[in-house]
């Protein structure tokens, strides 16, 4: 059987170099009888280029002139498709090297998809103590996923001193470490007390639109409706715990080496769950 096979591509190789010759020799003859023999002739290579496996056949090729379309395109056409977009999706890590290309990316694929809100934690806090590391790579991917348009898509750093140098934002970045979570619920709780001992409220007051406001790692952001948490570990290790009693989470693998085409397939996961606020 092999000895066959054998026979058989090294017939339809010369079959197609023969095929190849005439469509040569067709080039030297008038315009007319040109154009009606071309097509017969590519009528007869299509199919044995498709049958020997050629990748441009196979996929019929690209043409002249046309571009596969960015993500800066096809980040609106996706937001738009899906059924339903988080206003605040959170970004966690729980890996223990944070890659801060693949986080830039993550980032900037939210902005592209018209996601409002991102924050981005991992649980020992490198991303918040190199923020400006992983701000020069948002910028970097901003310009190269985007385009031209990167100046309607620009990343604010909240609690930052910088956001007079934001113009036309679409999208806010908050990058969160430990000390925003169970550690600002209790300097928050003592605030609070301390309003209390000074009778500028009673202890009734408090419910939780007060503690909300009393929050200050979160100020400005409404809580998370979507987290998606990369690695292995089946926890959020500390992530804004009073924020996401709410929240759905998606866990990935991990967020090294991530592809557009994971993060949309989690965010149409999203789109597709039906979330029963607890009843």
């Amino acid at each position: 059987m092999s000895a066959v096979g054998g026979l058989a591509w090294r017939a339809l190789h010369a079959l197609l170099r023969a095929l190849l010759c005439l469509q040569r020799a067709l080039l030297a003859a008038p315009r007319a009888w040109l154009r009606r023999r071309a097509a017969a002739s590519c009528a007869l290579l299509g199919p044995a280029a498709r049958a020997l496996a050629f990748p441009g056949a196979a996929r019929g090729g690209r043409r002249p002139g046309r571009r596969r379309p960015g993500v800066r395109a096809r980040g609106r056409a996706d937001g738009r498709a899906l059924q339903k977009l988080p206003l605040h999706v959170g970004l966690v890590v729980t890996e223990e090297e944070p890659s801060y290309a693949d986080m830039a990316s993550l980032v900037v694929w939210c902005m592209a998809v018209g996601i409002s809100y991102v924050s981005v934690y991992d649980h020992n806090g490198i991303f918040k103590r190199n923020n400006s590391r992983l701000m020069d790579e948002i910028l970097k991917q901003e310009q190269e996923l985007l385009g031209l348009d990167c100046s309607k898509y620009t990343v604010e750093f909240a609690n930052q001193d910088k956001a007079d140098q934001v113009l036309n934002c679409q999208s806010t970045l908050k990058v969160l470490s430990p000390e925003d979570g169970k550690a600002d619920i209790v300097k928050a709780a003592q605030n609070f007390c301390q309003l209390v001992a000074q009778q500028q409220r009673t202890y009734t007051d408090l419910d939780v639109n007060v503690l909300d406001n009393l929050l200050s790692s979160t100020s400005g952001f409404p809580d998370p409706d979507l987290v998606l948490k990369f690695g292995p570990v089946d926890s959020t290790l500390g992530f804004l715990p009073w924020h996401i009693r709410l929240t759905e989470i998606i866990s990935l693998p991990s967020h090294q080496n991530i592809s557009y085409e994971d993060f949309f397939s989690a965010l149409h996961r999203y789109a597709a769950c039906e979330q029963r606020w607890g009843k």
